[in-house]
C-alpha cells in the first residue's frame, strides 16, 4: 500500500476514534499517521508478501466473535459457584513466521479474555499461552490454528 493511501487511513481511522469530525483534528490525524510511518520505516520492507482488505476484514470479525464468546465463557465461569477453573500453559507451535505476524497473533490472543500470551521461544516457533481453562490444550491448539493463525496467514502473505 502506498504510504499517502496509508496515511489517510490512519487519519481516518483517528476520525472515527476520537469522533470529532473537524478539520484540526483531521491535520492531527495526518500527522499522527505521518509521524507513525516515519518511526517505523525501518521495520518495513517490501518482501512480495501481499495485503488483503477483505481478509483483514474477515479477520477483524472473527476477533470481535471471539471477544464476544470468550467474553461470555469467562462470565459463566467466574460467575458458577464451583468455579471450576483449571488454568494453565501450553505451547502453541507457530506457522506464522514474520514478527509481524506473531505479534499480531500474541496480541489477539491476549486481547481475547481467559488467554494470555506469555512468551515466544528464541526460534520464534512455539507461542507459549496460558489458558484460564486449560482442560483441553490439543483444542486450544486447533482453535488458533485453524482461527487467528489461518486468517492471518490469510491476509498477510
Amino acid at each position: 500500500m502506498r504510504p499517502a493511501v496509508t496515511v489517510a487511513l490512519f487519519a481516518l481511522v483517528w476520525l472515527a476514534v476520537s469522533g470529532s469530525f473537524t478539520i484540526p483534528n483531521l491535520l492531527l490525524g495526518l500527522a499522527a499517521g505521518a509521524l507513525s510511518l516515519w518511526l517505523i520505516r525501518g521495520h518495513i520492507r517490501p518482501d512480495g508478501r501481499r495485503f488483503r482488505p477483505l481478509k483483514v476484514l474477515s479477520l477483524a470479525v472473527l476477533f470481535i466473535k471471539e471477544l464476544a464468546l470468550s467474553a461470555w465463557k469467562v462470565a459463566v465461569l467466574v460467575a458458577s459457584p464451583k468455579m471450576a477453573l483449571r488454568p494453565g500453559i501450553f505451547a502453541f507451535p507457530l506457522t506464522v513466521d514474520r514478527d509481524f505476524e506473531i505479534t499480531l497473533l500474541a496480541n489477539l490472543i491476549t486481547l481475547t479474555p481467559g488467554t494470555l500470551s506469555v512468551d515466544v521461544s528464541e526460534d520464534r516457533k512455539v507461542l507459549y499461552v496460558h489458558a484460564l481453562d486449560c482442560s483441553d490444550p490439543a483444542g486450544a491448539r486447533r482453535d488458533i490454528a485453524n482461527g487467528f493463525e489461518r486468517k492471518i496467514m490469510e491476509a498477510f502473505r
